[in-house]
C-alpha cells in the first residue's frame, strides 16, 4: 500500500486555502465548513511532517514549505483533472492527443483542420508542442509530427514532406534573383537548431560559406520568418511554412536552390496504437493531402549514422 499519499480531498482543501490564503474562502469555494478545511489541512500537515501555514488572529499565511508544496499540488491537480477529462472524451473514440513541432502546426496543419472536421465531424485533434523526441509510454500522446530523425523505438514513421528550405528575405533588404555570392554578402539569420544549415547550403551551391556570418540566432522557423520580414537578414525557410508571407510580398525567395539532405517531417505513430480508428483516419487524411507523399517508413528501416551511433532506446534530441 502507498501509505504516504494524501487524499484528494485533503489536497483540494489545501490548494484552495493556499490560493486564497484563507480557510473561510476555501470553505466557501468547496461548499464545506471552515472546520472541515482546518481538519483536512491539519491532517495533511501531520502526514508531511512540516507546517504548511502560519496561523494568526487575522488569518493564515503560507510557510516557505507550504508555498513550494502548493505549487506542486496545484500542478498535479490540474494534470489529474486534464487526464480525467481526456479519458471521458476518449469514450467515443474521437479524440486524438497530438504532439507537434510549433511552426508546422500553426502554419500548415491548423489551416487544414476545418476540412478534416467537415469530413469527420466527431474527430477532435488536441495539440501540444513538443520539439524533441520522447517515449510515448511516458505521455498521453497518441501520435507526433516531428522534423528530424524518425527512428523512435516502438513506432511507425509515415513520411510527410521534406523541408527543402530556400533563402528568403524582405524586399526592403534585397531583391532576387541573387546567386550564392550575392546572398553571402547579406546578413544571414542563424537557426540555433540547425547550426550548419547555411554552410551546407553554400557548399551545395558551389562556394564556401562566409568565414563569419553576421546575423542574429533564433530557434524556430516562425521567429526566422518574423525577423526576415522585418528586414533583419536572410533566412533559410521551407516555402510551405511562409505561403502567406510570400503571397503578400512580405517575403521573397532570393534563390530557389534548397540544397541536398534536408530534414523531413514525419507522422510518428506508436505501434500499439496504430489500429485505433480515430488515429487511422487522421493518418489516412494527413498522408492524403496534396502536398504530402505516401511513404510509410518502419522505425527499423533507418540505419544509424556510423559517426553518431544510436542505441535502441535512444532518440536524437533536436528542435524545430
Amino acid at each position: 500500500m502507498r501509505k504516504r499519499l494524501p487524499s484528494t480531498q485533503a489536497l483540494q482543501a489545501f490548494e484552495a486555502a493556499a490560493r486564497h490564503e484563507s480557510f473561510t474562502r476555501a470553505a466557501q469555494e468547496l461548499s464545506l465548513t471552515q472546520g472541515a478545511i482546518c481538519r483536512q489541512v491539519a491532517g495533511l500537515e501531520a502526514l508531511v511532517g512540516v507546517p504548511l501555514f502560519q496561523r494568526a488572529r487575522r488569518g493564515v499565511r503560507l510557510t516557505d514549505a507550504g508555498e513550494r508544496y502548493s505549487r506542486l499540488v496545484r500542478r498535479q491537480l490540474d494534470a489529474l483533472e486534464r487526464d480525467t477529462q481526456a479519458v471521458m472524451a476518449h469514450q467515443g473514440g474521437g479524440v486524438l492527443e497530438l504532439a507537434v513541432v510549433p511552426t508546422f502546426a500553426t502554419r500548415w496543419l491548423l489551416p487544414r483542420l476545418a476540412a478534416l472536421r467537415a469530413e469527420r465531424p466527431g474527430l477532435q485533434v488536441n495539440m501540444s508542442t513538443r520539439t524533441h523526441p520522447f517515449l510515448f509510454e511516458d505521455t498521453e500522446f497518441d501520435a507526433a509530427i516531428y522534423s528530424g530523425d524518425p527512428r523512435w523505438p516502438g513506432t511507425q514513421a509515415h513520411f510527410l514532406m521534406r523541408e527543402n528550405p530556400v533563402p528568403v528575405c524582405s524586399p526592403k533588404l534585397a531583391r532576387g534573383p541573387l546567386d550564392a555570392a550575392g546572398i553571402a554578402a547579406l546578413p544571414l539569420l542563424q537557426q540555433s537548431t540547425r547550426p550548419t544549415a547555411w554552410r551546407e547550403w553554400f557548399a551545395s551551391a558551389g562556394i564556401a560559406a562566409p568565414a563569419a556570418m553576421a546575423g542574429m540566432r533564433l530557434e524556430l522557423f516562425s521567429m526566422l520568418s518574423q525577423a526576415a520580414g522585418d528586414g533583419l537578414g536572410v533566412a533559410l525557410i521551407p516555402p510551405f511554412l511562409i505561403q502567406q508571407e510570400l503571397a503578400q510580398g512580405a517575403l521573397a525567395v532570393l534563390n530557389p536552390h534548397s540544397g541536398p539532405g534536408q530534414r523531413a517531417f514525419h507522422l510518428i505513430v506508436p505501434e500499439r496504437k496504430a489500429t485505433l480508428p480515430a488515429l487511422a483516419h487522421f493518418r489516412d487524411w494527413l498522408v492524403g493531402q496534396d502536398e504530402i507523399g505516401h511513404e510509410m517508413v518502419p522505425a527499423d528501416h533507418f540505419m544509424p549514422n556510423e559517426s553518431e551511433p544510436l542505441a535502441s532506446g535512444d532518440v536524437e534530441r533536436c528542435h524545430n
